[in-house]
């Protein structure tokens, strides 16, 4: 009786708590950090132009480090709740197949044997290697007969991860770039600028907009096949173009934090137990869900060892693996 009452709430309540959460933790991630500031401090800075250490501090630090959190959660959340419905697998996630890790691969190589580039011409070549990674993980998780089933695709994604990883780590040890590449894949969200949030808010924003327009097909896609091509749906097509979200909200986000997994695979459980397994409410609260979570995992980890830092990875990992334990074991139907 209890699970009716919760599936008869409407959506747009169940959206408008989650607004309202995520409007809550931004303060919290506001108000929270080695520096101590007062909510006076935060309006003055954010909705006039006084001057001041404080104010500063919390404009040109703080404030863009927080947007990013949101946007990043939001792209990563999204990505993985696409993948788990085109591929029909509760596994996926763009961090676990291979799409995080293959950004950063063209990353550190960008910056090796292209380091004057600008960051547009870096979030381009995170997207390049973002698709080199999904190419690689799909290619090999179809090779065998039998097609593409979830624990292949988990077993061809920790491969090319794996690999991936390896070749980032190669780069940086043979061009003394070590440092540099470290600080992308540590994921973090220290020294997030305005200039970068202006490349990169546009391509999340066309990602996720695009998404939540094709959310009706990508229900009907995680359904079956069959099902899809007997209601005439364009199967080729939207696959390919829902992929294309994938690759640029998941090269986006590389290009902004680094490599960053379990938010994607995360977040789309947790909300499908909340408003079904319709992805006309999966998106939208995915969006919303995956900005609270991003932006939690960030302030823990500048509040937990203050004045230092925790890398927003770890905290992230730590709260997501026992998650992808639980998960794989009961077979991916433990939230759903």
């Amino acid at each position: 009786m209890a699970k009716e009452n919760q599936r008869s709430i409407p959506f747009v309540y169940k959206l408008l708590a989650g607004i309202i959460g995520l409007i809550g933790m931004f303060a919290v991630a506001m108000l929270s950090g080695a520096a101590e500031v007062a909510v006076k401090d935060i309006a003055l800075a954010m909705f006039t132009d006084a001057s001041g250490d404080k104010i500063s501090m919390i404009r040109d630090i703080r404030l863009p480090r927080e947007i990013a959190a949101v946007f990043v959660g939001s792209a990563l959340a999204v990505s993985g709740a696409i993948m788990q419905g085109i591929t029909r697998n509760p596994l996926a996630d763009p961090g676990l197949l291979g799409l995080t890790a293959g950004a950063g691969a063209a990353l550190a190589a960008a910056m090796a044997f292209a380091p004057t580039l600008n960051y547009f011409a870096l979030t381009l070549v995170c997207f390049t290697g973002a698709a080199i990674g999904a190419i690689l993980v799909f290619g090999i998780g179809a090779m065998k007969k039998g097609g593409l089933s979830p624990i292949r695709i988990v077993l061809a994604g920790a491969a090319v991860s794996t690999f991936l990883y390896a070749v980032s780590e190669g780069i940086g040890i043979l061009f003394k770039i070590s440092k540099d590449v470290s600080m992308w894949t540590a994921g973090g969200l220290i020294g997030t600028t305005w200039g970068q949030l202006q490349v990169i808010v546009p391509f999340i924003t066309l990602g996720i907009a695009i998404s939540l327009l094709l959310s009706r097909q990508l229900t009907i896609l995680s359904l079956s096949e069959e099902v899809a091509a007997g209601l005439g749906q364009k199967i080729k097509q939207i696959r390919s173009v829902l992929i294309a979200v994938i690759i640029l909200l998941a090269g986006a986000s590389v290009a902004l934090v680094g490599n960053l997994a379990f938010i994607g695979l995360m977040v789309p459980h947790i909300v499908r137990a909340i408003v079904g397994t319709d992805y006309r409410f999966i998106i939208p609260m995915s969006a919303v869900s995956g900005a609270v979570l991003m932006l939690f995992a960030d302030t823990l980890g500048r509040t937990v060892n203050s004045p230092y830092e925790a890398p927003v990875a770890a905290i992230v990992a730590m709260m997501g693996l026992p998650f992808f334990l639980l998960i794989a074991r009961k077979g991916g139907k433990t939230f759903s």
